[in-house]
Formats: structure tokens, sequence, C-alpha cells
């Protein structure tokens, strides 16, 4: 690795660190000292944190639900999961057993943080939260949880993700209605997090699960296209283009990418070709290999009257 390669890569780890703690500010700072939970796979550990008393920290359920779940998902999908996820897991735990202790940044009575209002603490966290998870997307980098849960489900089931994420956390925030201490108040705290938090992504990633369509107008657009095939297993099309000025023919690069992608897709074309132009537009909703499979149930419904059938 070159000295740049070298310093890139620690400047990322120490982001997706910082990351972490800004992430577990939200949940040890603000949530959990005010008896909060919201969605997501940390709302179902703090629910059973609540649960147990505080018998089982949330930061213990959250590390040992995650090394189960991407075994899990490796056995059912054969999928992988990088170094980052694994640090990031690994970061968040550590950064929540710390701030755990540090109670003198906790939104408690006496605390500087302290906020009478108890629907602040949930929008704040929300910020807090979002902010986090937000950086550690856009460096290539996943806190596990839900994110497996629904990529199991959608491979066999026809429910888009989206769907399953919004499921998730409303069931996740119904939970503390089981516990006879909480109310139903309680469990519109932990929706209202849930909604802050996903206008707050939107501005800082783009969403969990947006994409981007570029154009790239470059000289050295066959240096890219075949990094990006070889290296990170996406598809380009190369279009052709005329320049009206100077009536030359160009080759325009056609590329659609998912947003955990997109930060190092950016800086590989700033290597290849510092004067590069690019053109970069989100996209909401992408179908087909590689992104997200469309499906309309039809297979289930035949599948079912075939075995009706027989």
């Amino acid at each position: 690795m070159t000295r740049k390669a070298v310093l890139r890569t620690i400047w990322e780890y120490l982001t997706l660190t910082l990351a972490c703690f800004i992430f577990a500010i939200a949940w040890e700072c603000f949530m959990i000292p005010n008896g909060m939970s919201a969605g997501g796979m940390m709302g179902l550990c703090t629910v059973l944190q609540y649960a147990t008393g505080g018998l089982i920290p949330a930061q213990y359920t959250y590390i040992a639900i995650n090394a189960i779940l991407i075994v899990v998902a490796v056995i059912a999908m054969g999928i992988g999961f990088g170094f980052k996820t694994i640090w990031c897991i690994v970061m968040s735990t550590l950064a929540m057993e710390i701030l755990s202790r540090v109670t003198a940044l906790h939104a408690i009575p006496g605390s500087f943080f302290y906020m009478q209002e108890r629907l602040l603490v949930p929008v704040v966290a929300g910020v807090f939260e979002a902010v986090g998870l937000g950086l550690v997307l856009r460096y290539g980098g996943s806190t596990g949880g839900t994110d497996i849960i629904a990529l199991m489900i959608n491979k066999y089931w026809p429910v888009s993700l989206s769907t399953v994420f919004l499921l998730s956390d409303v069931v996740i925030c119904a939970m503390l209605l089981l516990l006879p201490e909480k109310t139903f108040s309680d469990m519109c705290y932990g929706l209202s997090e849930v909604v802050i938090f996903s206008l707050v992504i939107d501005i800082v990633v783009g969403g969990k699960r947006s994409s981007y369509q570029l154009l790239v107008f470059s000289e050295h657009y066959d240096k890219i296209a075949d990094h990006i095939i070889y290296n990170m297993d996406r598809g380009v099309t190369v279009l052709r283009a005329q320049g009206w000025y100077t009536k030359s023919d160009k080759n325009v690069l056609l590329i659609l990418i998912n947003q955990t992608q997109m930060a190092e897709l950016s800086r590989v074309i700033k290597d290849i070709d510092p004067r590069a132009f690019m053109s970069i537009s989100p996209t909401r909703s992408v179908y087909g290999e590689g992104f997200e499979e469309i499906k309309t149930g039809v297979k289930l419904k035949l599948k079912k009257k075939d075995n009706d059938t027989a």
C-alpha cells in the first residue's frame, strides 16, 4: 500500500470510531437514562435491559445478537461481511460501555444535558443516531442488527427492505407495552425518535437504502470502468456522446451504485482522473441484479397454486 492509501485507511477508521461514539451517545446519554427505546437492534436491546431490570446491559445484548445474526446470515445466504462492519459493531459496544459509566454526560436531572421537556430527548437522540450511523454508512461500514434481518427476509419473501425496516421499528417500539411500567406515551417517544432519525439520515447520506446514478465524463473512462467491474463488482454502461462545442466523440460512463459504495467510487475516480466530470443523481428505487429484486408475489402465488393442484 502507498503512503497515501495508508493515511486514507487510518482516516476512515478514525472517522468510523468517532461515528460509533456519536451513535452510542444517542442511546447511552439520552434514550437509556430516560427509560426510552426506539427502533432497530439497539431498541430491542434496550427493551431487554428494561425487562431484566438492568441485569443485562444493552451493549452486551447488542454485540451478542449481532454475532449470532452474522453467523446465521452467512449460513442461510452465503454472504460475507467486511472488517469495517465487525469494527463498527465492536467499537459501538465499547463506546456504549464507556459512556454508560460517564453519568455527567447523561441527560438526567442535575446534568448539563438534562431536558425538562421529555419530547426533546428522542428528538436529540434521533439526530445523534442519524449522524453517527450516517457517517458509518458513508465510509462503507454497518452496525448490523436489523440490516441483516431485512436482507434475509428480502431474499425469500416478496417484501421490500424499507417495509421490513418500518415494520421492525414499529414492532420493537410496541414491545415496550409488554413491560408493566411502560405506557403508550413511552412507545410514542420511540416512534418520534424513529421519525427524526429517518429524516436526518436522508440529509447525511441519502437514506440507508438509497442508490445513485452517475454520468462520468473522463478521458480515462476505460480505467474507471475496469476498476468498477473487477474491484467493486458493479456493472458499467458506456454511452456514445458528442461534445457539441468541439464536435468530438466522447465515451460517457453510466453507473448505478449503492450509497455505501459511493464514497469509494468518488475517491477512485479522483485518483484515476482528477479532471473527470461527474453528474450524480440520487435514485429512490433500483431493481435488478446487485440491487433490490422485483418481487410482486407472483412466484409465491404460482407455487401455491401448483401445490394445490398436486
